[in-house]
């Protein structure tokens, strides 16, 4: 009778203590999944935040760059838009240029009957009624921003003088300067709209 009770009280005792391992062993997997569990959710989370990172920097990079092409369109537009103003201007201050053109051809033209005519007392009411008018033709050129190019004397410009002929120099300071002009040059705005045909030294 006491064995019995001695071997149940043994098979009790072993049955607790294999409980308490099992809840040991139990309790150490759940400790392990939960380290398991924090360590994959930091992972997560970790993954997220550069996620997060790559599309701001990604957004960032696509704001600049939109930003670089507003900036040179603009850039452009403000170019286009003072060249556009530019010409404008430009075609005001030489408007009627083929006009003016002809009306030096007059000027040249009174020059010449100037030059022919004597100044005598027989020919003073004639000259002096040419050289009102002609004077009328020079005021109101240059009203219109007409100018007449200086060039004897001057050193020989492309960008003023047209050269018809070369002849050799008096002196060594003459040299590539204007000595004579065949026919004068204009100038309407600071724009050439004649250039002065001339004799040079070389």
């Amino acid at each position: 009778m006491d064995d019995t009770k001695d071997i149940q009280e043994q098979e009790l005792s072993n049955m607790n203590s294999d409980n308490n391992t099992a809840d040991k062993n139990a309790a150490t997997a759940d400790q392990k999944a939960e380290k398991k569990s924090k360590k994959y959710g930091r992972g997560k989370k970790q993954s997220k935040e550069d996620k997060l990172k790559e599309e701001l920097k990604e957004s960032q990079e696509k704001i600049a760059e939109l930003n670089d092409k507003y900036l040179r369109l603009y850039s452009e537009f403000d170019n286009y838009r003072k060249r556009t103003i530019k010409e404008k201007a430009d075609i005001y201050k030489t408007a009627g240029e083929d006009v003016i053109i002809s009306i030096i051809g007059i000027i040249d033209d009174f020059e010449r009957a100037l030059k022919a005519t004597a100044d005598t007392e027989e020919n003073r009411a004639h000259r002096e009624g040419m050289e009102l008018i002609y004077n009328k033709f020079k005021k109101t050129l240059e009203q219109k921003g007409v100018e007449e190019i200086k060039a004897i004397g001057e050193i020989f410009d492309t960008d003023l003088h047209e050269a018809l002929t070369k002849v050799p120099a008096p002196s060594e300071d003459l040299k590539s300067k204007v000595l004579d002009v065949i026919e004068k040059g204009y100038t309407m705005n600071d724009k050439v709209i004649r250039f002065a045909k001339v004799v040079v030294g070389d």
